[in-house]
Order: C-alpha cells, then sequence, then structure tokens
C-alpha cells in the first residue's frame, strides 16, 4: 500500500508536459498579444515560474527509462525519429520557418542524452579497471556535450551536464535530487522541479509513451497556427 503512495512516471510526465505548454505558450503567443507591463509579468510567470519544471524532470524520466527499458537501441530509435518528426513544428513555432538549422528541439538533446548513457553503461559493464572506465566515460560526456552544441540543441550542453549527474548519483535519491539542482543552478528557478521528483515511487503509472512523443510536435503545430489565425 505504501509503496503505492507519491507520483508514478506519467504523473511526473502530465506535470512536465503541462508545464512545458505553458512555457510554450508563453514563448510562441505571448509575445504577439501582449506588450508592456503586461508581457512582463506573464513572461516571468508562464516561462520563468512554471515552464522551468519540464526539461528537469525529462531528464529524471530519461535517466529512468534508461534502466527500465528492456531495448535501449528500440528506446534511441524512437527519440530520433520524433526528433526529426518534431523539427519542422519546432521551427514554425520558434522561428516561422519551415525549416532552420540553427537551432534544434529538445529530443535531439534527449537522444544525445541516451547515447551517452548507453556508452557510459557499456564501459561500466565491460572495464574492470576504475581509472580507464572513468576516462572512458569522461570521455564520452565530453564528445556529447561537444555534438550538442555543434548542432545547437535545445538546452545544449547544459543539458547533457544534467542527463549524466542524474545517471551517476541514481543509486541514491538524495544525491540524485542534489545533483540535478545542482546542475540547473544556471535557471534559478528549474531546480523547483525535483520537488515532484523528489515524491515519485518508482512505479511507471498510466501507458503515456506515445501520448508524450505526440504531444510534443502536435502542441508546436497548434501554438504556431494559433498565431497565424490571430494576426490573419
Amino acid at each position: 500500500m505504501l509503496k503505492n503512495r507519491g507520483l508514478s512516471g506519467s504523473t511526473l510526465k502530465i506535470i512536465a508536459m503541462i508545464s512545458m505548454l505553458v512555457d510554450h505558450t508563453g514563448e510562441v503567443l505571448l509575445r504577439s498579444i501582449l506588450t508592456g507591463e503586461a508581457y512582463i509579468t506573464a513572461y516571468k510567470i508562464m516561462r520563468l515560474w512554471i515552464g522551468r519544471i519540464a526539461f528537469p524532470v525529462f531528464c529524471f524520466l530519461l535517466v529512468e527509462g534508461f534502466q527500465r527499458t528492456g531495448n535501449r537501441a528500440k528506446y534511441a530509435f524512437r527519440l530520433f525519429l520524433f526528433a526529426l518528426i518534431s523539427e519542422i513544428p519546432f521551427d514554425l513555432a520558434f522561428n516561422g520557418k519551415i525549416w532552420d538549422t540553427g537551432y534544434q528541439n529538445v529530443f535531439f538533446t534527449l537522444w544525445i542524452g541516451l547515447l551517452m548513457l548507453t556508452g557510459m553503461a557499456e564501459l561500466e559493464k565491460r572495464c574492470r579497471n576504475i581509472w580507464i572506465a572513468f576516462l572512458g566515460k569522461a570521455g564520452i560526456f565530453l564528445a556529447a556535450a561537444f555534438i550538442s552544441e555543434l548542432i545547437c540543441c535545445d538546452y545544449g550542453a547544459h543539458g547533457i551536464i544534467a542527463i549524466a549527474l542524474l545517471y551517476l548519483f541514481r543509486k541514491n535519491k538524495l544525491e540524485q535530487i542534489i545533483a540535478g539542482c545542482v546542475a540547473f543552478l544556471w535557471e534559478v528557478t528549474a531546480p523547483l522541479a525535483f520537488i515532484p521528483v523528489a515524491f515519485y515511487n518508482g512505479k511507471r503509472g498510466l501507458k503515456l509513451k506515445y501520448v508524450f512523443y505526440a504531444f510534443y510536435p502536435v502542441h508546436l503545430l497548434i501554438l504556431h497556427f494559433l498565431r497565424v489565425w490571430i494576426f490573419v
């Protein structure tokens, strides 16, 4: 009975999706509708407070999913596929263009992070020498951070750092939460995301895997078309 208390993975996912929707609504629509002090106030509430919760939760869920999935290759392929699917909606929503290579959506960040975790896990499994394993993991981390910056992923190296720390401290929940908060100190309100994470009960909850994947590109498209409709 006690094990079922707290927040399941699907509940955390819903919290993150709501936060992301509020954040993106603030970015895509607010600046087109509000001006002056009203815009500044709404921006702070929607983006700097509510919106900063989403990405840290998704990083945590990525680490959890990586440890629990029965097929890591399939998981990586799914992230990459939806990174490609989401790129046009992402560019339309944030840049007003069908294709813009200057900035890539967050699925690319999560995908690179997952590849990094796969490499680290393989080293942990195969390498008995602690120092060689450490240097190897450091090299994998640096490569992932470099690639994320090179292709201009959303959150870039900051996202890779957060994913790496959440993975490295995964065996102790308190240490993992502290590491996550430290990783996001550059965004003052982002550590608040680890309040719901602290109540995670380790259960999957509702099967929302593909709901989340579809939600990301679909809500971006809707926001883009709403903006276009408002100003036609």
